[in-house]
């Protein structure tokens, strides 16, 4: 895969919250997601590429169950976070404004769940025009064969699917 264009790539983490990445999970668990999450995240900082965080948040409801904020260390200065109340992360929070603000054409995904929040913010992307990329082993589901769904049928029609060692930043394609 070739390296990605730092200016106009931003890295999008779906839900990435205590309650999420507690639950049981497959194929991975929520720690390596965010492990990997945190490594991808780590080296878009370093390329000066956006790091954008959606947290999902119940409509109607006085207060938000425990774990709804996003893991403690996730969020780093400088890093973007978008709060949504449907399933996917366009719908009413400005995340498209906030990505032409930052002049990225290509988004990367991780998140949790592939099938939820992860595909249905992609799928609003793509709509979108953004070109997509989606680092596997920064994701899972609630069950394998639903994160295998996404991954082996719906991702390859939308965008490229890799490994996150295999998307690197660099210049200009």
């Amino acid at each position: 895969m070739p390296a990605l264009d730092p200016g106009r790539t931003a890295l999008v983490l779906v839900d990435l919250m205590e309650r999420i990445v507690a639950l049981p999970l497959a194929p991975r668990s929520g720690a390596d997601v965010l492990g990997t999450a945190g490594r991808l995240a780590g080296a878009f900082r370093d390329a000066g590429a956006p790091v954008v965080h959606i947290r999902v948040e119940r409509p109607g409801v006085d207060t938000q169950p425990p774990g709804s904020e996003l893991v403690a260390g996730l969020v780093h200065p400088g890093d973007e976070t978008v709060v949504k109340n449907t399933i996917g992360g366009f719908q009413g929070t400005g995340l498209h404004d906030l990505l032409r603000k930052h002049g990225a054409t290509t988004l990367v995904f991780g998140g949790i769940a592939t099938n939820l929040g992860v595909e249905s913010t992609a799928r609003a992307a793509a709509d979108l025009g953004y070109e997509l990329v989606f680092a596997e082993d920064a994701m899972t589901a609630l069950t394998a064969d639903e994160h295998r769904a996404s991954v082996q049928l719906d991702f390859p029609r939308l965008g490229t699917v890799a490994p996150a060692a295999a998307i690197t930043l660099g210049g200009a394609e």
